[in-house]
């Protein structure tokens, strides 16, 4: 049988391409401002064939929000891999300083956040961070209190990401340093 001149490709790889596609363009426009049809356009398909594998758009914004929360957390995991307690929150957070350069991700995860005013997104972000706390507990053993603190710099690592400081400022901008610093 001769090969044709091009595969077809499977359900799953497509659902992937899409997920891809949609991490990026929902990072720029959230669940409201992103259409489908720029989404499909993106991935290089047709937008009825995006919903027949999603079904609706809130559908693909949640399963782009889980893969958002998923690589974070395989993250967290590759950097802690033999190491507890101190050594692995260390770990963690020098982790997620690199995943930050990833604008996609970054702005995925605020627009989810923006989202949460939806009860469906919510639960979505709140089951995914829930995750991400029970990880770091379990690996690091730190109470409460610590773990809060990692993750309130981790949303302040966020927010001076997304401003790009001190990249953007001017060096009499000491306060734009002095917050990447606390990363």
């Amino acid at each position: 049988m001769a090969p044709t001149a091009t595969a077809r490709k499977s359900a799953e790889v497509r659902r992937e391409e899409i997920l891809e596609a949609a991490v990026r363009e929902f990072a720029r426009g959230g669940l409201h401002g992103t259409s489908t049809e720029d989404i499909a356009r993106r991935a290089g398909i047709s937008q009825p064939y995006l919903f027949r594998l999603f079904g609706t758009k809130k559908e693909l914004f949640l399963a782009s929000s889980r893969r958002c929360f998923a690589r974070v957390l395989a993250a967290f995991r590759e950097a802690a891999d033999g190491k507890r307690g101190d050594e692995a929150m260390r770990a963690m957070g020098n982790a997620y300083a690199q995943l930050l350069a990833d604008r996609d991700l970054l702005l995925g995860q605020m627009q989810m956040y923006a989202a949460c005013s939806d009860p469906d997104v919510r639960d979505a972000a709140r089951a995914g961070f829930a995750e991400l706390f029970r990880y770091v507990e379990s690996v690091t053993g730190a109470g409460t209190l610590e773990i809060r603190d990692f993750f309130a710099r981790g949303m302040l690592m966020n927010v001076a990401a997304t401003m790009d400081l001190p990249q953007i400022c001017g060096e009499d901008d000491r306060w734009a340093h002095e917050l990447r610093g606390a990363e």
